[in-house]
């Protein structure tokens, strides 16, 4: 049966970009291998909280549809975060009493920002 997670990979247009999107707003993202041009499956491999995400380049969904990745954080990572796309001039949505902020990348997948009572460290 699983343990946990692997990775999470991604179909995006543009890797790179991708990867600079995530971590402007996540300072504790970083990139452990970039895009090569002369790959046939060209992908940056990204780590943050505690996966691996693989960005690889392709036609990402054309709509949202509801699917999207949730990270447990606190109020004031929250408010950091909010802080950073404001500066980006990046779009996102608070719901639920603002205990949950929504933002998507350049194709369309959606990042929820959930603040929850104890998030281990």
């Amino acid at each position: 049966m699983p343990k946990a997670l692997s990775h999470i990979a991604l179909i995006v247009n543009h890797p790179t970009r991708t990867a600079h999107l995530l971590t402007d707003v996540f300072p504790d993202a970083r990139v452990l291998r970039g895009e090569d041009p002369e790959d046939s499956h060209p992908e940056v491999i990204l780590a943050l909280a505690g996966l691996e995400f693989a960005l690889i380049r392709g036609q990402g969904p054309a709509s949202r549809n509801g699917d999207h990745i949730a990270f447990a954080v606190t109020k004031q990572e929250q408010l950091d975060c909010a802080r950073r796309m404001d500066a980006l001039a990046l779009d996102y949505q608070m719901a639920r009493d603002d205990t949950a902020l929504y933002f998507s990348d350049y194709d369309n997948h959606v990042f929820e920002l959930e603040v929850v009572d104890d998030v281990a460290p």
